[in-house]
């Protein structure tokens, strides 16, 4: 019997290949001899591998072959997206776009005080943005970053949707900064009225809610809030 760690591994490989684009939508997959061949495990292996996938609806298979999704219902973790910033300095995955509806110097709300170690009417830059893949809203989220990063990056503050990708790479430049400690939460619970309206669900529709939190020794760099809704697909590779 083949082990865990081979079949998550090759999954785990063409997860991560389709999620940055390195595979792209309609791109065939080499055949299940080739992938046996070149991982030295057996058919049920692959199989094994492939009906993951099959299942984070990232791949389709048809009798000429297995294909990446047309239009895969998935996005990425805080992982995959701190990876993607430092190997790509883009926070999207291939084909994911996003809608900024906020961009702005606010007081945040206690919670994000303390995590920022703030003192009381201390502002914040908060971003809202929706990401999507075609017509499919994947996640909704809100950015949170210090307020002086606002002077160091203006497009912290605008709603051009060209401007969103590449904010944390220009505030890494900028800052003189190195994310060297991140985190991501994630718990599943019922969308509130703004999450529904962003996401084109029905008030307290299933979600799943998280935040990432990348730091350094100086403090929090950037905390994340986002909600995925039901039926779109997170997932990340772990193990030594």
């Amino acid at each position: 019997m083949a082990s865990p760690k081979t079949f998550t591994a090759i999954a785990d490989h063409y997860r991560q290949a389709i999620l940055t684009g390195e595979l792209v939508s309609g791109e065939k997959l080499p055949t299940n001899r080739e992938m046996c061949q070149r991982w030295n495990v057996a058919t049920a292996t692959v199989s094994r591998a492939l009906n993951q996938l099959l299942v984070e609806g990232l791949i389709r298979t048809s009798p000429r072959g297995t294909f990446v999704a047309d239009e895969a219902t998935a996005t990425a973790t805080g992982r995959d997206r701190l990876s993607m910033v430092q190997r790509l300095r883009s926070s999207l995955m291939e084909g994911e776009t996003s809608r900024v509806t906020a961009a702005e110097l606010v007081v945040p709300p206690l919670y994000v005080q303390d995590i920022f170690n703030l003192d009381p009417g201390d502002q914040l830059v908060r971003r809202e943005y929706v990401s999507g893949r075609g017509k499919t809203r994947t996640m909704l989220a809100v950015v949170w970053y210090p307020a002086h990063f606002a002077a160091l990056v203006p497009d912290l503050l605008s709603t051009a949707p060209s401007k969103n990708a590449g904010l944390t790479a220009k505030v890494l430049d900028a800052s003189g900064r190195t994310i060297t400690h991140a985190r991501d939460d994630m718990h599943a619970r019922e969308c509130d009225a703004r999450e529904a309206s962003a996401l084109g669900l029905r008030v307290g529709s299933p979600v799943l809610g998280g935040v990432h939190r990348w730091s350094d020794d100086e403090g929090v760099i950037e905390f994340g809030l986002w909600v995925v809704p039901t039926r779109v697909t997170i997932g990340y590779e772990y193990g030594s």
